[in-house]
Parts: C-alpha cells; sequence; structure tokens
C-alpha cells in the first residue's frame, strides 16, 4: 500500500487500497497542516457558447459525416448518429471554432503518428461522446514481445539485474497516479467538448503535439505573477501582448510508446490511446515537463520531494491551462502533523452549499476526498474524482454523482452527502464561490514556502 504521506506535503500517489464504496487506490492531494490554501490560479474569463446544432446542414459538413459513417461498423455508425443528435458532434466550443466533427474527420483522413490508426482513433473518440465515463487512468500491460525494448528505453539499457528485475515487477503491476488528469481530461471532454477533440488531433498527429491560446489572468491576475508560473512550471509558451500567452501542449516521449501498443494490444478496462497522450501530456504540464509514462513517475522540485503524482497547486495549474479558466482550490479538512484529520475548515452545510451553487453554474467539480488507511497507522489515504450532478434520495438526502476514473466502471457512481461531505479535502470551485467567506493566500506560494522551511528544517 502507498498512501498520501499528509507529514511531509500534499502528494498525489497510487497503490492499491481497500474500497470505500465506489472508490480504489489512493491518489489525493493534502495540504500539510495549512488551514488555508489558494486559488493561485485564477480568471474572469467566460467562453462564449458553442454553436449547437444536430442537423448537418453544409455540403461539407454531410461530406465529412458520410465519409466518417462509411469508415465504421454498425455499432459505431449508431455511436456516429448519437453524436450527432445529441449536439456534441456539430458543437465548436474549440480555440479556433473547428467542430468535433472537424476534428474527428482530420483524425480519420490526414496522417497520424506512425502506429496509431486512424479509424481506431475514431472509435475511441465516439465512445467518449457516447459515454466520457469510460475515460480511466487504469494502466496497461505491456504486451510480452514488447517488454524488453520497454526494459530497455526504461533504465538506459542498463544491466544491472536488480533494477530490471525491479522495473519488471513495476510493469506487469502497473497502476497509474495519474488521477487528477484524468479528472481534468474527463471534465474537458465533457464542458469542453470541441477543443477537447482539437488537442486530441494534434496530439494524435505526427508532431504529437497542440498548442492553446490562454488568458494571463487564467493563471492570477497579476500579469507578472502569471508570467513568473509560467516560467517555474518550465511550460514551453511565448506571450502574446500583455494578457495572452501562446502554450505548447506535448506529452513525454515515451508516451507515444505506450499509446503505439494500445492502438493494437489494449485490453478491456485499460486506457484508451487518448488516455495515455492526454494525461502523459497533462502530466507533463504539473510536473515541470519531467514526467515518464513508462514508469509513472516524476522528478521532485521545488514544491515536493516525492516523484509520483502531481500535488494539489499542480492539479490547480494543470485544470487552469487545459480549460482556461478561473479555478481556486478550497481545502475544507484540517490535517494534523501526523497525517490524521484533526477537523474542517467550513460546517458541512456551506459545503454543501458552495458545491450545489457550482453545479447550479454549469460546471463539474473535482475533489480530493480522503479516508483513514488502516494499512498506514491509519493515515489519511484519498483519491480525486469528479461530482457532476446531484439528485434527491428517497429520504430526502442529497445524493451526489461522480466520475470515477479508477472504479473499473464505464458509468457513474453515487455518494450520499452524509458519506461524501465529511471526506472531502479539497474541491476545486469558482473563485467568485471560493472567495465568498474570505481571502485565499495563493497555493503556489504555500508550497515554495513549506519546501523552503522542511530545507531549513532539514539542515
Amino acid at each position: 500500500m502507498v498512501s498520501v504521506n499528509y507529514n511531509k506535503f500534499n502528494v498525489y500517489t497510487s497503490g492499491g487500497v481497500n474500497r470505500v464504496q465506489s472508490a480504489n487506490n489512493a491518489s489525493a492531494g493534502v495540504n500539510n497542516g495549512r488551514s488555508v490554501t489558494a486559488p493561485a490560479f485564477r480568471s474572469a474569463n467566460v467562453q462564449a457558447p458553442a454553436n449547437v446544432r444536430t442537423q448537418l446542414i453544409t455540403k461539407d459538413e454531410k461530406k465529412k459525416y458520410n465519409e466518417i459513417s462509411e469508415s465504421l461498423d454498425g455499432n459505431y455508425r449508431k455511436k456516429l448518429e448519437y453524436a450527432l443528435k445529441s449536439g456534441k458532434l456539430l458543437k465548436n466550443d474549440s480555440d479556433d471554432n473547428s467542430s468535433v466533427l472537424d476534428n474527428l474527420h482530420k483524425i480519420l483522413k490526414e496522417e497520424r503518428d506512425p502506429g496509431l490508426d486512424g479509424r481506431t482513433l475514431v472509435k475511441e473518440c465516439l465512445d467518449i461522446l457516447y459515454n466520457p465515463f469510460v475515460i480511466t487512468q487504469h494502466g496497461e500491460d505491456i504486451p510480452r514481445e514488447y517488454k524488453l525494448p520497454v526494459l530497455g528505453l526504461a533504465t538506459n539499457m542498463s544491466d544491472d539485474m536488480s533494477e530490471l528485475e525491479s522495473l519488471n515487477y513495476e510493469l506487469d503491476n502497473f497502476h497509474t497516479g495519474t488521477c487528477p488528469t484524468a479528472s481534468v481530461e474527463f471534465d474537458l471532454a465533457t464542458k469542453h467538448t470541441a477543443e477537447f477533440f482539437r488537442i486530441v488531433e494534434g496530439l494524435t498527429s505526427p508532431k504529437n503535439e497542440a498548442y492553446k491560446m490562454i488568458d494571463m489572468d487564467a493563471l492570477n491576475e497579476d500579469s507578472l505573477q502569471a508570467s513568473w508560473l509560467l516560467e517555474a512550471f518550465k511550460t514551453p509558451h511565448k506571450k502574446v501582448g500583455f494578457d495572452k500567452a501562446l502554450v505548447l501542449l506535448k506529452p513525454d516521449e515515451h508516451a507515444i510508446v505506450r499509446a503505439r501498443m494500445q492502438n493494437n494490444h489494449r485490453d478491456k478496462g485499460e486506457r484508451s490511446m487518448i488516455d495515455v497522450l492526454m494525461q502523459s501530456t497533462m502530466m507533463q504540464l504539473g510536473s515541470q515537463q519531467t514526467y515518464n509514462s513508462l514508469t509513472d513517475k516524476r522528478a521532485p522540485n521545488a514544491w515536493t520531494e516525492d516523484n509520483g503524482g502531481l500535488i494539489e497547486f499542480e492539479k490547480t495549474y494543470v485544470e487552469s491551462i487545459m480549460e482556461n479558466k478561473n479555478t481556486t482550490s478550497v481545502v475544507y479538512q484540517k490535517v494534523d502533523e501526523n497525517g490524521r484529520l484533526a477537523g474542517y475548515e467550513k460546517d458541512f452545510a456551506t459545503i454543501k452549499k458552495e458545491l450545489m451553487d457550482t453545479l447550479a453554474m454549469g460546471h463539474n467539480i473535482i475533489i480530493g476526498y480522503t479516508w483513514p488507511d488502516p494499512d498506514n497507522d491509519n493515515k489519511l489515504a484519498g483519491h480525486e474524482i469528479t461530482i457532476v450532478g446531484t439528485r434527491t434520495g428517497k429520504d430526502g438526502e442529497t445524493i451526489f454523482i461522480c466520475q470515477d476514473s479508477d472504479d473499473d466502471l464505464d458509468k457513474p457512481i453515487e455518494m450520499s452527502e452524509s458519506f461524501l461531505l465529511p471526506k472531502i479535502h479539497h474541491a476545486g470551485l469558482p473563485d467568485e464561490i471560493a472567495s465568498r467567506d474570505f481571502k485565499y493566500e495563493e497555493s503556489w506560494k504555500i508550497g515554495v514556502d513549506d519546501f523552503a522551511e522542511r530545507k531549513r528544517n532539514a539542515g
């Protein structure tokens, strides 16, 4: 069992854990005893409504639709028809106003990365359009014929048998710590659908990259601090005036190896090619470009000594870049120096209202929730999921409907408010809701200060 070490810092990590209702496998961000964590990344950006239609109008649309349809079997033709009738296929809420249809047609007809088949990619796209709950963080196995080359690539051709045996075991028991990025992937696919597939088209092209224009105040209202964040995260970008930046989105160099294997060897329940490339791209953004898809490891940096998943404000940075929106990470739980729950910042009624108000604005809510880990002296372990809606139970209790990228299910799960609210460590909320009660200290400053203090104490 690998669980969150609350005594050191807020870290997403991974490993097998006993199920808590429908959730499994640890991955959560935790604050080091701080009572408040911050909105490092905020914006007043509001995207214009997308042009949503359910009928093909132009000759170009009809041509593209027919060419995609002709490449598919009956099952996927039904999914294509669903995408059209649901209004998803003609959505054009992308940075360049291209529609989902436009990008699916590019994926099918234009050159793809060697090893990625356009028709297979289109089917993965339609799977997501039909049911975005298929998005998963479940890692893929390495087929036997690829095992030795992958071992050599991952160890830089090491002949150290203990190192090779250790990595071979990890590859045979591969489970990613990418739940934060899988949650952002789901949110992007459901809330900014055309932009999601525009990025997918770029990542699966021969260059394996896409560009995204962001508003600087999506990171920080102070343009100098926003520029500092882009530099600190080592994000490849080009400033466009004072208020915008063009950001390069690119997976790590080994992600394409896993994606190519999934083209022909994907087993049920494993990540798709799209999952692999999207999650790697976002892990790169959050880890200062140090992620390695082969080992699911990143390099420690100025904010964390861990080599696993993303810490809380790294995830917020990724969400702010990918969705170009205001997101404030609000911490509800107090965690003591021993990594155990010590109390709450707000009462459950207030927490519930903030969540409900956010959902009413049309947002999903990415949260980190926790539980005592019996295999680690009851220190808190956790996981990252997405709240997508609610319903009222028979007894009048609110039931939260959630997406969990690590539950072996391709459908939403439900958690009662009495179960979930006490377990929420943090939630990503719009700034206007998060700042209603008090002003938050910026989380990147908290991280840098905590890291410096630990270094002083260790020295």
